[in-house]
């Protein structure tokens, strides 16, 4: 599976942006997927996840309430709308994907990852 994530940008606190995933191959429909994000200085961290179903959705306590994780295994794109933006948002944001479920907020344990995409918000 290869993984492209897109929709990242410069915007002003309080703006929204939808990030977007965009999967190759036939197995993304089966495949946990999740977005982390990376600011300067800093390690990667979980933002959210979603099972293969859409019925099991994971959010970190950072974003709770402002971002939307969904997927479209119609069309191997899975989304992160992240609304009420603070300039603590600002990171590089990534999408990954694993097989099968179970622990959902770990980076090492996802295979597939995509390039990254900037999210900067001012103040």
């Amino acid at each position: 599976v290869q993984l492209q994530a897109s929709g990242g940008g410069l915007v002003q606190a309080g703006d929204s942006l939808r990030l977007t995933c965009a999967a190759s191959g036939p197995t993304f429909s089966r495949y946990l997927m999740g977005w982390f994000r990376q600011a300067p200085g800093k390690e990667r961290e979980f933002v959210a996840a979603i099972t293969w179903n859409g019925n099991n959705i994971y959010y970190s306590d950072s974003v709770k309430g402002r971002f939307t994780i969904s997927r479209d295994n119609a069309k191997n794109t899975m989304y992160l709308r992240m609304n009420s933006l603070k300039p603590e948002d600002t990171a590089v944001y990534y999408c990954a994907g694993r097989p099968g479920i179970g622990v959902h907020d770990q980076p090492d344990l996802y295979a597939y990852w995509g390039q990254g995409t900037q999210v900067t918000v001012s103040s």
